[in-house]
């Protein structure tokens, strides 16, 4: 009964939801990419987006005054009043947990695939607020928002290259020129309890269409997951929100788990013998399947990547396939709906994947050194292509670990090459205050394979400023690489960006204490402190008194 009152409940909202964006000027679109790699796992995106038409972002110098209310029907309204609270023109956020494999998954749906949480907008300067007031009061907003570490993110992590991430979309022109501010976190993951304020601000939460699928038992079992929320701003659209969660799935992991369920059975199916590991499906991925269709949505689309010169089934049929790519409509599809995609019985899972990388550059990092003074960063960057390429370096390190930029150097098959480096921006760090900020253009020959080393210094901390886990060590942000296309990085004027590469975190240990000897110290100088103390007040109040004791006729000393 409840399950039925519910559904009623969620079709008359989304009636009213139909009835009022038809006459006003926001569009809500959903699109799900599911793409089989080529190590046998499954990439899926899912994507949200909510235009919103004839609208410009609020003016920095506007911010003293009170705001015009604001009336939304499926633009989310708790982001559409931050945003409009502090004046961002353009915003990116994403968490993401574990290791996106670039050479064997090739460039994810969505740019930002570093591990940790990464946060970078563009605001426009001037009006009563600085541009640090609103930062921090943009970081506090989302971190209650998203139920998210980000407040965190203080002057400590904050900086500003404005070299690397490029606005996506425009930037609106006014009388002030528009400022970058960059944070990341890398301590931070995705889970549950960020999931769950994303889908509220979908119109139609996770009740029906494509974000139905969104199980988080399986999407934070995979390999690798991440969410995303884009703000952009377009002058011919107007505001853009695209929501997004991607996810790789292993299918032979689940398929290994249905086999150890049908050793335990004593008659298994037979169609279930011939299945191949490879072979998915709604249900082996997430566990659900599209049981109503989102009616706020304009449009609803599913798209699967198909393989090139292999043999393959997939049901239903698809409503088109354009460029090996088959694509369902909502509004054609009939729902329940559970796209199934089968490889043949013959097919053998790939153990060794090609050696073949995906992208142009192989990005490897570590931090070498024992020591918990000193130690150098290595950066080993390799060229899969017959033609040189250019890519702009940035490594944006808290100030726990200090750079000497003196002792940079790249070399080529051991010989010092200064010439495949160039436009080096460096801003030092200051301790306890501000991350080290370094930007570069380097030059990877053809074929070749380059190392870039810089000694670095670790710094040493006040026993406050250590985490609870001190013996851990201390999490350091990816590095970032991006490729140039033609000598510059792609504007906003190209049809798609230039693609980011994103190095694994870095563990450093630094010089730690011992911590269990302060409460060694508490511990005796608390008993000694409870001993002084109790004495003196056992003196200072206690009451002595003579007793004098008086012998009955007939009693002695000795009877008493």
């Amino acid at each position: 009964m409840r399950h039925w009152l519910r559904v009623s409940l969620h079709l008359c909202i989304s009636l009213t939801y139909v009835l009022c964006t038809e006459a006003s000027n926001e569009h809500f679109h959903e699109k799900l990419s599911l793409r089989s790699l080529r190590d046998g796992k499954v990439a899926s995106t899912f994507t949200f987006t909510t235009v919103l038409n004839g609208v410009e972002p609020r003016h920095p110098e506007t911010l003293g005054s009170k705001d015009a209310s604001q009336h939304y029907n499926v633009f989310p309204l708790a982001l559409g009043q931050v945003l409009r609270e502090y004046g961002v023109t353009e915003l990116h956020l994403s968490m993401n947990a574990g290791k996106w494999n670039y050479e064997q998954w090739g460039y994810p749906d969505e740019l930002s695939a570093g591990t940790g949480a990464e946060l970078w907008v563009w605001m426009g300067e001037g009006g009563p607020l600085s541009i640090e007031q609103r930062w921090d009061g943009l970081r506090n907003a989302l971190s209650g928002l998203f139920c998210a570490s980000l407040a965190t993110m203080d002057e400590q992590r904050t900086t500003s290259p404005s070299m690397t991430f490029i606005p996506e979309g425009a930037l609106p022109i006014w009388n002030r020129p528009h400022l970058l501010r960059h944070a990341s976190l890398p301590s931070e993951h995705v889970c549950t309890e960020n999931l769950t304020p994303f889908l509220k601000l979908l119109p139609c939460k996770s009740f029906s269409g494509i974000a139905s699928l969104l199980n988080p038992h399986r999407l934070f079992d995979s390999d690798w997951h991440g969410m995303g929320i884009h703000v952009l701003w377009h002058p011919d659209k107007g505001v853009e929100i695209r929501l997004a969660f991607q996810s790789v799935s292993d299918p032979l992991r689940v398929s290994r788990s249905k086999r150890r369920g049908m050793c335990l059975s004593l008659k298994p199916t037979q169609s279930s013998s011939t299945k191949s590991p490879q072979d998915w499906s709604f249900r082996s991925l997430f566990n659900r399947q599209i049981d109503r269709q989102c009616p706020v949505a304009r449009t609803s689309t599913i798209e699967v990547a198909l393989p090139v010169n292999e043999a393959y089934s997939l049901e239903p049929s698809p409503s088109t396939v354009e460029l090996n790519v088959a694509r369902f409509y909502m509004t054609n599809e009939s729902v329940p709906l559970d796209i199934n995609f089968r490889w043949p019985a013959e097919f053998t899972y790939p153990v060794n994947p090609p050696s073949q990388s995906l992208v142009p550059l192989s990005v490897q990092r570590t931090l070498r050194g024992s020591s918990q003074a000193h130690g150098q960063v290595s950066v080993h960057l390799r060229n899969h292509l017959d033609e040189s390429v250019q890519a702009m370096y940035l490594e944006t390190m808290p100030w726990l670990v200090l750079f000497y930029l003196h002792t940079l150097q790249i070399k080529l098959d051991d010989a010092p090459r200064d010439d495949l480096i160039s436009n080096i921006s460096y801003i030092p760090s200051i301790l306890h205050s501000r991350p080290t900020t370094l930007q570069a253009l380097i030059t990877v020959p053809p074929k070749a394979t380059i190392r870039l080393t810089m000694d670095v210094t670790k710094a040493f901390l006040r026993y406050t400023e250590h985490p609870p886990d001190a013996q851990r060590g201390w999490d350091l942000p990816p590095a970032v690489i991006v490729p140039l296309v033609n000598g510059t990085l792609r504007g906003p004027a190209q049809p798609s960006l230039g693609s980011r590469i994103y190095t694994p975190i870095l563990l450093v240990d630094l010089a730690t204490p011992d911590f269990s000897m302060p409460y060694n110290v508490i511990i005796f100088t608390c008993t000694v402190l409870a001993f002084l103390f109790g004495t003196i007040f056992n003196l200072l109040t206690r009451k002595f008194v003579i007793v004098r004791l008086t012998l009955n006729p007939g009693c002695t000393v000795h009877d008493l």
